[in-house]
């Protein structure tokens, strides 16, 4: 695989796998909660924001072991990256806390 299309696939999955807790009521889009009325709660929702970071990060890793030099990263790396993850969910915050009624 291509660096430059590694790279579009790593970041348009981001941009899903950050937005989906905020757009559905199933857990992972998949597994829906035992009441059918309740919504989740915020820090379920984190949680999957969690889960679905780490799934991307080792995504990311095994792209980079395909194509070639696994690069060490340090704290730095991570701190940017979750960043990053976090401002790609804003828009699914704000459709699911600030603008949905």
């Amino acid at each position: 695989m291509q660096l430059s299309v590694a790279v579009w696939i790593v970041i348009v999955l981001a941009l899903f796998g950050a937005n989906l807790p905020f757009l559905n009521q199933r857990l992972f889009a998949v597994i829906p909660l035992r009441n059918a009325g309740s919504k989740k709660s915020f820090w379920l929702r984190l949680l999957e924001l969690l889960v679905c970071y780490f799934l991307l990060g080792g995504l990311a890793y095994l792209f980079e072991v395909s194509i070639g030099n696994v690069f060490p990263q340090g704290w730095e790396f991570f701190a940017i990256s979750a960043c990053l993850f976090i401002v790609f969910a804003f828009p699914g915050f704000v459709y699911q806390y600030l603008r949905r009624q």
